[in-house]
């Protein structure tokens, strides 16, 4: 799964800060290619629509906040890392994994809907090309089949302990 295209980031830019939210436009059923994990009413779980990782997935809560904690009460903000945690899990239960990356990232400035990436990093990979490196897209995103991330999507939703949720 070494296939990648490139990723026109200034393109990318324009549309995140001049169009409607993502997260909620897939919320109302608007999926724009993306491909959904597993939804609930507290949390959304999707594929990253421009992965650099085999398996990077996100995580939002349903309702649009944009800080991530101070939106939140302290038991909604532990219910929904506790959903992290179940589709994390789900995730590296599925794709074969040294280590997996969850960290929140956004801005005020475009991709405000407050979001968890997970972000599988594979076994093998040189450590110069790990961490923050894994993520950026200036080496282009995974060229991943729709079907394929239809079935990744499946294969993650199956691994999820749905009863711990």
């Amino acid at each position: 799964m070494n296939n990648r295209k490139p990723f026109d980031l200034d393109d990318y830019i324009q549309k995140i800060q001049n169009g409607p939210c993502f997260i909620c436009e897939m919320l109302a059923g608007r999926l724009q290619g993306n491909h959904v994990i597993y939804q609930n009413e507290l949390f959304i779980a999707f594929l990253n629509k421009f992965p650099t990782l085999y398996g990077y997935a996100l995580v939002a809560p349903v309702a649009h906040k944009e800080q991530v904690t101070g939106d939140f009460t302290l038991d909604e903000y532990l219910a929904l890392q506790r959903a992290i945690y179940q589709v994390t899990e789900a995730v590296r239960r599925t794709v074969e994994s040294e280590r997996t990356y969850i960290l929140s990232l956004g801005s005020q400035q475009g991709n405000r809907h407050v979001h968890w990436h997970i972000a599988p990093a594979p076994f093998g990979l040189p450590f110069k090309e790990q961490q923050l490196e894994a993520l950026r897209t200036a080496n282009g995103v995974l060229e991943i089949p729709d079907d394929e991330m239809a079935k990744l999507a499946n294969r993650i939703r199956q691994n999820m302990k749905l009863d711990d949720l």
